[in-house]
């Protein structure tokens, strides 16, 4: 069985799900890079709309039934603003700085909840978790390094800042997913956060004065991929895990994603990786390892 007499699934289905959600997550670099060129911000927020939809139906019903309860529904919408807050600066971030470097700084959300653990006393990681995130940084920095180039213009600084910015965003909203206990409901809790992070990003594309248009049926297929995969099966069910796990290590195992997102480039977009990249990738690996094959 998968599921403990406590109504608890066990810990293997659970490090499958993860293991799952980071794959789907990791394929979004690929997805948005054959989605060009659509205007990053159109991207996300066309992605969010997608699924939004898909969830619109159970989400309502949840509501319904009272299994999403109102203040469940208010914390989903206050999550819809942090993937809009995620989603918005992380995209406008890689057309200022380098990918590896915006995807490497993104991933800085594990760092910002450790730290937040110590503040508050929940959910504090142990000092295995220290070691394999030190190991994993070590690793993102690599990558950075290889990717990134001397480049300190101004507008660089600019795309590393919003890609700080958006790992704080996804950190807020872990947060406040793992605030909701195991009784949540993840998909209705996905749904509204998806159709306020939806509205909000297409509100900004409107603010900034961009084209809400797609330029290309191929990129309209690639953004729909976007939503069916990363964000409808990888987001949705990382929240679910938030349910039985602690933020950090939720996060810790998806700084996998610049890692799969490399590979996945090699096999799908020919590209090349050097020496360095794969030293990083190595690390940021072992340091995963590390956290996933700590004691209980």
């Amino acid at each position: 069985m998968s599921v403990e007499a406590s109504g608890r699934p066990r810990a293997g289905r659970i490090g499958l799900a993860l293991a799952v959600a980071v794959f789907a997550v990791s394929c979004a670099a690929i997805f948005f890079r054959l989605a060009a060129p659509t205007h990053p911000v159109v991207m996300a927020g066309t992605r969010l709309t997608i699924a939004a939809l898909v969830f619109a139906i159970p989400t309502v019903r949840s509501i319904r039934k009272g299994r999403l309860p109102r203040a469940q529904v208010r914390a989903a919408a206050f999550g819809g603003l942090w993937y809009a807050l995620h989603f918005g600066t992380w995209v406008t971030s890689l057309t200022l700085t380098s990918v590896a470097a915006s995807v490497s700084l993104v991933t800085a959300t594990p760092l910002i909840l450790g730290l937040i653990a110590l503040k508050t006393g929940k959910d504090r990681p142990s000092g295995r978790v220290w070691i394999s995130l030190g190991v994993v940084l070590a690793g993102l920095v690599v990558l950075g390094v290889e990717h990134g180039g001397g480049d300190a213009s101004g507008d660089r600084l600019v795309g590393d800042g919003l890609a700080l910015a958006g790992a704080a965003a996804m950190a807020g909203y872990m947060l406040l997913v793992r605030a909701q206990g195991e009784t949540l409901d993840a998909v209705a809790f996905s749904g509204v956060a998806l159709a306020v992070g939806a509205a909000a990003l297409l509100l900004w594309s409107v603010v900034l004065g961009i084209p809400l248009e797609i330029p290309s049926q191929q990129a309209g297929f690639w953004i729909l991929m976007a939503a069916l995969v990363p964000q409808l099966i990888g987001h949705t069910t990382l929240t679910w895990t938030l349910k039985y796990l602690p933020p950090t290590g939720v996060a810790i195992a998806a700084v996998s994603e610049p890692v799969v997102s490399t590979l996945l480039g090699v096999i799908i977009l020919e590209e090349r990786v050097g020496v360095v990249a794969a030293i990083g990738c190595g690390l940021t690996l072992v340091g995963v390892a590390l956290a996933a094959t700590r004691r209980r």
